[in-house]
């Protein structure tokens, strides 16, 4: 919330209600020796007016604020990465961190407030235009690690250079000799999803190389789009020598497809991942993949939600770390 904007107290709580300060505080604190109706009143002034306890003041006697991790869906090797990278930070700079699924159920954010919480870092979550107005309302910081939708400009964000890697693994398959390249990834609205396709799509026209409508298939950022995928893709009556894919999951699909087809990675066909999580490294062949620093994404996050919580300005609004191809053996050559 703004310097500016004036907070409701106690004092306008019990004179919206008719009651003493006393009265109020007694509710705020969940003690007894209130009537109920009295009770039920105070409380939903509580909500009409946003009323927030001070309990920053009470986390700051502590000296340890504490950040709140919020993730969507499974707790999957890119998101465990980055969450490594948050809670070293965290313990590097005396913060506290808890983590959670994204759950935005009524109040929310104030209940958050409540909890002590001083900031949210969201992780691949999506956050309306709804969710950001009750989080300032809270006077809660976000911060948006890997956005997939960026429903307001200015949120701060920590992303990577999501074109740069596109460009760069594309860039390596034709080199390689590969000209009939495709791109399996994920959502179509997700926005590291486009920079990824459209840094496909530059290299792709800068070689001459033809891009067929079928060669672009959007998707989840899973194991079973790889797998799908794949398979509408290499029964194609030209299918693709190479399949450059969103992230690491969905290429780890697209190696099974194939291997239950009889095909060899990467004589038969080269694929390529992103984001280099341990599952590129266990992959059989091993990955080539477009390495996200997500460790290091997951430090500037925390770094950027903690100033946020001081009352500072963040080093910059949006954080971009440099991608950098990975290559392993599961790219050769088309035909071997």
């Amino acid at each position: 919330m703004p310097p500016n904007v004036r907070r409701t107290t106690l004092a306008d709580i019990a004179q919206a209600a008719g009651v003493s300060v006393a009265t109020v505080s007694k509710v705020v604190n969940g003690r007894g020796e209130v009537a109920a109706h009295t009770r039920a009143r105070v409380q939903e002034l509580l909500l009409q007016h946003d009323y927030l306890a001070p309990v920053f003041r009470n986390t700051e006697v502590i000296g340890s604020p504490t950040i709140e991790v919020q993730f969507k869906g499974g707790l999957k090797s890119y998101v465990a990465e980055a969450l490594e990278g948050i809670m070293d930070s965290a313990a590097a700079a005396g913060a506290s961190v808890v983590i959670s699924k994204a759950s935005h159920a009524p109040h929310w954010a104030r209940d958050l407030v409540a909890a002590g919480r001083r900031a949210v870092i969201a992780v691949t979550s999506v956050y309306t235009a709804t969710h950001l107005k009750e989080l300032a309302r809270a006077g809660l910081p976000l911060v948006v690690l890997d956005p997939l939708h960026l429903p307001d400009s200015r949120v701060n964000s920590v992303g990577a250079t999501n074109f740069a890697g596109g460009l760069t693994a594309t860039r390596h398959l034709l080199s390689l000799g590969h000209r009939r390249i495709a791109y399996l990834g994920g959502p179509t609205m997700a926005v590291c999803n486009q920079a990824r396709m459209h840094g496909y799509r530059a290299a792709m026209e800068a070689e001459g190389a033809p891009v067929p409508q079928p060669y672009v298939r959007p998707g989840e950022f899973t194991y079973e789009t790889g797998l799908l995928g794949a398979a509408a893709l290499l029964d194609l009556d030209d299918p693709p020598t190479a399949i450059f894919t969103g992230n690491d999951e969905i290429a780890l699909g697209v190696i099974e497809t194939a291997r239950a087809r009889g095909l060899r990675i990467p004589e038969d066909l080269s694929v390529v991942g992103f984001d280099d999580t341990h599952l590129a490294q266990m992959a059989s062949p091993p990955l080539t993949t477009v390495r996200q620093p997500l460790r290091e994404m997951g430090a500037a996050a925390l770094r950027t939600a903690l100033r946020l919580a001081n009352g500072e300005k963040a080093e910059s609004h949006h954080i971009e770390l440099a991608t950098e191809l990975v290559v392993r053996a599961s790219t050769a050559p088309p035909g071997g």
